[in-house]
């Protein structure tokens, strides 16, 4: 929790002000006994009625002065707090997003997504109470003990010792309730993990007939979280009936010395009350001091969550270099292999290929064979763990980030459109880019007759994910928005599977006419890579074959496998 307090540096008055007119309030609290036992003394006792509305007045007026110093306080804190939250969730997401695939791999996105959602606010919430509440209840604790002994001194003992007897409950209870809240925040990530991929796989899980036992896994994991739920809630609960046995115990000792006292005339009745309102404003705000502490132990754990996240490292460093020396192979792949860090075999292994500018290459293979991580290497979404990836003749780690992203282009295989505009999206690729650059981009992709038939163009209107597009449209304009960059590089991967023959035709066309950018067409289908310049056929993560169509038909079983497979079932089905 110390190290994410940093966040509050730029709200430094108001993490003062907050605590400080609580303490003001609290002061003024802590004279209404007194006023109270004056009233009970000298006003009811005597009948003097001008004497109770006197200081009954006095009252109102410490109740109001109080009020808007607690109004005061509430506002510093809710400002202090809300932008903590702010910069929390800003600094978060900010390193969340220079991670690398791996690490997001490995942690998951439903991690991501609670440290950012749940553990930020339970955070952000204590972080308010804390300024309001930290402080102001142990002063008014000790300041009621103070004052407790001011007004008697012997029956004041009292608090001397029930005092020291709930701090033992408190942090005891403390100290048991950290580590539950540990676990119930684990628990709650496995339910919300289970819950995004239920989510997001509805349509498998119906397909494969499989919602009872996905119901069965997600009762198993939910049963959990509500079982160290209630045992964390159990212990928290015994608290508040430890301290309420306590301060009674108290209460009753304060008004049987109290009550021996006033009979032998050394203590007033005002007096005794007194005493019994410090004692129940102690009660009062122990209660609160507990409730607090319980939550603060909740958002401890949290923070700690928040800040292991921050302990990731951002295992992909910076280069500085803009442009390479060798202009003529453009990408090189020496003897690259990549094993993911989850896994314990290579996902690709001893890949080596020279790729000259301006040329377009198929990559084909089966199912898990390395396609997709082969080219996710090139924009260095993921470092290869032996070999080298060289653009124009220099590894690719020596390239500033920024100016290798301007140099690929890249449309993944699952198309993701961005809530806003077609022409907000296309600005993704280059938000330099004018009418005539996303027109041209528009008609190359495919995409100009659909877009154009809408009401307002480029600027219709996209839903998140482009929910309001079909998957093919959606694949044309992920393709339009890679082109708009105008990259040096392009990766098209698997990214028109979506997409009618006729269609992919148009677009295979279109997409030869770039002489000067270097294209990497990954796809299952050989009729969209039978014309690549050169075609790498990958079988398990190794290189099967590297050549041009007929080459690869005559050397390579893997690829005449595949193209037979394809060709022999179309003619058998046009017959």
């Amino acid at each position: 929790m110390k190290s994410l307090l940093k966040y509050l540096k730029n709200y430094k008055k108001e993490s003062f002000c907050a605590p400080l007119f609580k303490m003001l309030e609290a002061c003024f609290d802590l004279i209404v006994p007194l006023v109270v036992s004056a009233i009970i003394d000298n006003g009811i006792k005597t009948n003097d009625t001008s004497y109770v509305l006197k200081m009954g007045g006095v009252l109102v007026l410490l109740a109001f002065v109080g009020l808007a110093f607690s109004i005061t306080a509430q506002y510093f804190a809710a400002k202090a707090s809300a932008g903590f939250g702010q910069e929390l969730r800003h600094e978060l997401f900010s390193h969340i997003q220079k991670l690398s695939y791996t690490n997001v791999d490995k942690y998951g996105a439903s991690t991501f997504i609670t440290r950012m959602t749940a553990d930020a606010n339970l955070v952000q919430s204590q972080v308010n109470m804390a300024l309001r509440l930290l402080l102001r209840s142990p002063f008014i604790v000790f300041g009621a003990m103070i004052m407790a002994f001011f007004v008697d001194f012997k029956t004041a003992l009292v608090f001397a010792v029930s005092i020291p007897v709930l701090s033992v409950i408190v942090y005891g209870i403390m100290l048991i309730t950290i580590p539950l809240y540990k676990k119930v925040q684990g628990a709650l990530d496995k339910v919300m993990g289970s819950t995004r991929e239920n989510l997001s796989g509805t349509r498998v899980i119906r397909a494969f007939n499989k919602e009872d036992e996905e119901i069965d896994r997600y009762n198993s994991e939910n049963e959990l979280l509500n079982k160290f739920q209630i045992f964390a809630g159990k212990i928290s609960t015994i608290m508040n009936p430890m301290t309420y046995i306590v301060i009674n115990v108290a209460i009753i000792a304060i008004l049987w010395i109290g009550g021996e006292r006033v009979d032998t005339g050394i203590l007033t009745q005002g007096k005794v009350v007194a005493l019994v309102n410090y004692m129940s404003q102690v009660l009062v705000e122990l209660v609160k001091l507990a409730s607090l502490i319980i939550n603060l132990t909740k958002a401890f754990a949290s923070a700690k969550r928040i800040q292991d996240i921050f302990d990731i490292p951002c295992n992909i460093e910076q280069g500085t270099l803009k442009q390479g020396s060798d202009k003529e192979n453009i990408v090189e792949f020496d003897n690259v292999s990549l094993t993911y860090e989850l896994s314990k075999e290579p996902s690709i292994e001893g890949v080596n290929l020279k790729v000259k500018k301006g040329q377009t290459i198929g990559i084909i293979g089966g199912t898990g064979s390395g396609k997709t991580t082969l080219v996710n290497l090139i924009p260095r979404f993921y470092d290869a763990t032996e070999g080298t990836v060289k653009i124009e003749g220099v590894d690719v780690k020596e390239f500033n980030k920024e100016e290798l992203g301007m140099k690929v282009g890249i449309v993944p295989q699952k198309a993701l459109l961005f809530k806003g505009t077609i022409r907000s999206n296309l600005l993704w690729g280059n938000e330099n880019a004018t009418e005539e650059d996303m027109i041209m981009a528009l008609k190359r992709s495919q995409s100009y007759d659909f877009v154009m038939e809408k009401d307002n163009g480029l600027d219709a209107d996209v839903a998140q994910n482009g929910k309001n597009f079909s998957g093919g449209q959606k694949q044309r304009l992920s393709i339009a928005r890679a082109l708009v960059r105008n990259p040096e590089i392009l990766i098209l991967d698997d990214s028109s599977s979506a997409l009618d023959f006729v269609t992919d035709a148009k677009l295979r066309a279109a997409i030869k006419e770039l002489k000067d950018t270097t294209v990497f067409v990954v796809s299952q289908r050989t009729a969209a890579i039978m014309d690549a310049d050169n075609i790498l056929v990958l079988d398990d993560g190794k290189v099967a074959g590297v050549g041009k169509h007929e080459e690869l038909l005559e050397n390579c079983h893997v690829y005449k496998e595949i193209y037979d497979s394809q060709f022999k079932k179309s003619q058998e089905e046009g017959k």
